[in-house]
């Protein structure tokens, strides 16, 4: 296998930069109060996968926490020195959802600043954690236009048991709300009869064999169309200490973590990857479409 399977198209890659401990998975298990006393991470496993875009000569977006880049500045410039393109991965890590609009404007609101106080750069893309806007968290992208967002890749056209608006455009699109606009980049799927099905990475990256993600950008590649893949600094750490959580949450967490640096660079000669924004700077006209909203009420 060789870049040719993508067809020349430059694929988006992202990382979503947060600790084990933060996983929504692990939320109310341990108290936010006392993340400060766990062991940290994320430093070393992100400079690792700075790293491994080096070696491949990438240059991806790191959606950063804004918990993270408080107490980890120096992270976050050397993400920026690497040619990265940093935004946000708001705050707290509390899904959107389960905020207030207030919360959560003070979530993204903060965030932005710490992240754009650590690099002199302007942040414009931001990530909810688990992908929460949803039909109940649409107001969201209005607190997003007026904090300064001028991209989302918050959505996931597809039926989850956390997140998900299948109906969702599968492919980049503006969304044009009373606040202003907003380029909506969403995850990526392939569509299989009346289905999207998910090869956008992650767990479905780790706990699915690398053919499926493989094949599914392949595919999109060949209707000309870019993939957006997401992976977070934990998923390549197996020697993470174990938390406490159901067999689900366990499965979904733990499963193939010694698997995924082998498999991410194998992705990384097979495909061509860059930055969101130089994705959506390089999207034509037929690429970014423009939409009324979504079948839900807004």
């Amino acid at each position: 296998m060789t870049q040719d399977a993508g067809n020349g198209v430059v694929n988006a890659m992202s990382i979503d930069v947060e600790d084990y401990f933060h996983v929504s998975v692990f939320d109310g298990l341990i108290p936010r109060r006392q993340w400060d006393d766990l062991q940290s991470r994320v430093c070393a496993n992100t400079d690792r996968l700075l790293g491994i875009f080096a070696d491949a000569d990438v240059t991806a977006t790191f959606f950063v926490l804004g918990w993270v880049a408080e107490r980890f500045p120096s992270l976050i410039r050397r993400i920026a020195d690497g040619g990265h393109e940093v935004a946000s991965h708001g705050y707290a890590h509390r899904l959107v959802y389960d905020q207030t609009p207030s919360a959560f404007r003070d979530d993204v609101r903060r965030a932005k600043a710490l992240l754009e106080d650590a690099t002199g750069a302007e942040v414009a893309g931001y990530r909810a954690p688990s992908y929460s806007i949803t039909p109940r968290s649409l107001w969201a992208l209005d607190v997003l236009i007026e904090e300064g967002y001028r991209y989302d890749t918050s959505i996931f056209p597809i039926v989850h048991d956390r997140y998900g608006i299948p109906v969702s455009a599968r492919h980049p699109y503006e969304i044009r709300r009373r606040a202003g606009t907003l380029i909506e980049v969403p995850a990526s799927t392939v569509r299989v009869g009346r289905y999207n099905l998910p090869i956008a990475g992650g767990g479905y990256f780790r706990i699915l064999p690398y053919r499926w993600t493989h094949w599914g950008i392949s595919r999109l590649n060949e209707q000309g169309e870019p993939a957006v893949f997401y992976l977070h600094p934990w998923e390549i750490d197996p020697g993470q200490p174990r938390m406490s959580a159901g067999l689900l949450g366990r499965f979904r967490h733990y499963r193939n973590l010694a698997e995924t640096e082998r498999r991410l660079r194998s992705l990384l000669h097979d495909f061509r990857f860059a930055p969101v924004q130089r994705l959506l700077a390089n999207a034509s006209a037929a690429t970014v479409r423009i939409t009324e909203p979504l079948p839900y009420c807004w």
